[in-house]
């Protein structure tokens, strides 16, 4: 295993090819616009850094020091590099508006509701407002709540008898039926759930999850599902559904 390793950092341009490899994979990644590929391109380069870092040591303690300042420079300008575009990202998104939702209407001809807004430090103990903790439910029910900022959302879901399994929300613009937090909302909205009586059962998620798309002060009109995941592994199915005038987080 040791020999294979070294042969590696022997070649002193393998690491170098993976490190370019890792880079021109996380910059498709970009502009595809994909998370789940930003992620793995973002992990990849982490390696890719870590190899040629280990190569530098590797070369300069074989007295190469040619090719151990090259692959210093390469990793040192990476790092500079990624830092300066982090600022550069930072200091763009802070300036320029967030017009996702600018033009949006809210309709008229279909209820819906506000968010119930938690308070300030019982969010963080998982307390709920008085007029939900007395409200007696009777049928499967959802209520959204404003979290500690706009974009930024927690919910309970009553529900009757159901198996075990999880479930978790999809949430559209009603206006243009777009999608909203599509790669993040699944994951960060998901309970587990099971319920074997006919009394209804209250289920609440531990932490909030957000909405990423429009911005504070420009409220829009949002259609969320609640979809349940059967741990049998049978098909997905929506259980309700119930629209509320939300707003984006601002990044």
């Amino acid at each position: 295993m040791t020999k294979y390793f070294l042969s590696f950092f022997e070649n002193w341009w393998k690491p170098i090819l993976f490190w370019f490899l890792s880079i021109l994979f996380l910059i498709t990644s970009d502009v595809l616009e994909s998370s789940v590929l930003i992620r793995i391109g973002f992990v990849w380069v982490v390696f890719g850094l870590f190899g040629l870092l280990i190569s530098v040591i590797y070369q300069l303690v074989n007295k190469r020091w040619f090719k151990g300042l090259i692959t210093l420079v390469l990793f040192g300008g990476t790092i500079l590099i990624f830092i300066g575009y982090l600022v550069t990202t930072f200091f763009i998104e802070q300036e320029t508006p967030d017009t996702w939702a600018k033009n949006l209407t809210i309709p008229k001809n279909i209820q819906i509701d506000n968010p119930v807004d938690l308070d300030h430090y019982a969010k963080f103990e998982g307390q709920r407002p008085d007029s939900i903790s007395n409200r007696i439910v009777e049928k499967a029910d959802f209520q959204l709540y404003n979290s500690f900022q706009p974009g930024l959302y927690e919910y309970d879901f009553w529900i009757g008898k159901i198996e075990s399994g999880s479930i978790y929300l999809k949430a559209f613009e009603i206006t243009h039926n777009e999608a909203l937090s599509v790669d993040e909302l699944p994951r960060a909205s998901s309970i587990q759930v099971y319920n074997p009586t006919d009394s209804i059962k209250k289920f609440s998620t531990g932490k909030d999850f957000t909405i990423y798309e429009g911005d504070w002060g420009d409220p829009y009109a949002a259609r969320f599902e609640v979809w349940f995941k059967p741990d049998n592994g049978k098909n997905e199915r929506k259980l309700f559904s119930k629209n509320y005038k939300i707003e984006g987080w601002m990044r």
